[in-house]
C-alpha cells in the first residue's frame, strides 16, 4: 500500500498538495500511488512559472517507461515556481514523491474545495470510494 500523509490534500488524479492551511501558494506534486503506477519516470513537464491556470486544466505531463500522464490543475491560479530539479532528474517522482520530488507551487486563486482528505484518498486508491 502506497504512503499517503496525512498533512497533505490529493486530487483524483492522484496528485498532492501541501500548503492548503498556510496560506495562498500551494506545493503540488504527483502520489506515491501514481509513481508507483506510473514505473520509472524519464521525463517530466512542468507549467511555465506566470502562466494562469483554471481547476482541472492539464499544466504538464509525466512520462514513465509505460505511459504518459497528464499533470492537472488541482486549483486555479497562478505558477509561482516549478521544480527544476525534477526536470532534470525525472526519478525524483519515484524515489522522493513528497518531498524533492514536487512539481509546481500555485499561488490560489479562488478556492479548493474539491480536494480530497487523506481519509478520502486512500479509500480512492484502496477501491472503497
Amino acid at each position: 500500500m502506497s504512503n499517503i500523509p496525512e498533512d497533505l490534500h490529493y486530487t483524483k488524479e492522484h496528485e498532492w498538495i501541501s500548503g492548503i492551511d498556510d496560506g495562498l501558494i500551494l506545493t503540488v506534486g504527483v502520489t506515491a500511488y501514481a509513481a508507483e503506477a506510473l514505473g520509472d519516470v524519464v521525463y517530466v513537464q512542468v507549467p511555465e512559472v506566470g502562466s494562469t491556470v483554471a481547476t482541472g486544466d492539464a499544466v504538464g505531463e509525466v512520462e514513465s517507461t509505460k505511459s504518459v500522464s497528464d499533470i492537472f490543475a488541482p486549483v486555479g491560479g497562478e505558477i509561482v515556481e516549478t521544480n527544476e530539479a525534477v526536470v532534470d532528474d525525472p526519478s525524483l517522482v519515484n524515489s522522493d514523491p513528497y518531498g524533492d520530488g514536487w512539481l509546481f507551487r500555485i499561488r490560489l486563486d479562488g478556492d479548493a474545495d474539491d480536494l480530497l482528505s487523506p481519509e478520502e484518498y486512500t479509500a480512492l486508491t484502496s477501491g472503497e470510494s
